[in-house]
């Protein structure tokens, strides 16, 4: 079983999605499990502070350290392997991708996030837990539980019985798994399902009749030349 630790201020974010659909089935059938830690329980002084104004000046309040360091030494391993890997996501950690992904579904039992807030975690953090920054894109959120929910839905989706084996052989950045290095890679085909026809402001949509000929040969080969090519750099994970 896949264990996910998120540290969040706001623990209700993360329950909620974890509760439906494939996380949530996966979680029922015992696939993964999902546990939020509420760090305003580990918050210093009679207001449980978790934040305060940054060293040098500066807009925004960073984490601090202290609580953070404090609930990570209070999450169980939850492993009898010790497969523990501790990250934190910053918009200077080191992209997410379906290869990163994939290495943590495999070589990992149970992963620790932490949500970010405000205009970020005090450094030591990283320092202290030797843990690996992640960005899951070149921009800026609110938050870290959007990018905690990531990597729980991308690596859940990995984890045998989550979901079918075929639909993963299908899918976009599927391939470039078994290779190192620089490719062609190709995404997904485009997809059609009922009706056959549809009508919209007068103007008739149809699905390409090739794929209602029942031709499986003539289906593959338009499917194959209607990817959309793009060159994907692989990224190796420590």
């Amino acid at each position: 079983m896949m264990h996910f630790d998120v540290i969040t201020l706001f623990p209700e974010i993360i329950t909620s999605y974890c509760a439906v659909s494939i996380v949530g089935r996966a979680q029922r059938d015992r696939i993964i499990a999902v546990h939020a830690h509420n760090l305003r329980a580990y918050g210093i002084g009679k207001h449980q502070q978790v934040d305060d104004k940054p060293y040098g000046g500066g807009a925004g309040m960073v984490l601090q350290a202290g609580p953070l360091v404090k609930v990570v030494g209070k999450i169980p391993q939850r492993t009898a392997r010790k497969r523990v890997k501790i990250i934190l996501f910053s918009a200077k950690g080191k992209p997410f991708n379906q290869r990163m992904a994939f290495h943590l579904s495999k070589k990992y039992d149970q992963l620790v996030m932490v949500c970010g807030r405000y205009e970020g975690i005090d450094e030591r953090v990283r320092a202290i837990l030797k843990a690996e920054e992640i960005s899951i894109g070149p921009y800026v959120l609110t938050d870290g539980e959007i990018p905690a929910l990531t990597v729980i839905s991308a690596v859940t989706r990995l984890l045998p019985g989550a979901i079918t084996l075929e639909s993963l052989g299908e899918e976009s950045f599927s391939r470039h798994l078994i290779h190192n290095t620089e490719q062609k890679e190709s995404f997904e085909y485009p997809h059609y399902t009922r009706p056959e026809v549809l009508v919209y402001k007068g103007k008739n949509y149809r699905v390409p009749k090739v794929l209602l000929s029942g031709d499986h040969a003539a289906v593959k080969k338009w499917r194959e030349k209607h990817m959309r090519n793009v060159k994907v750099k692989n990224q190796k994970s420590k």
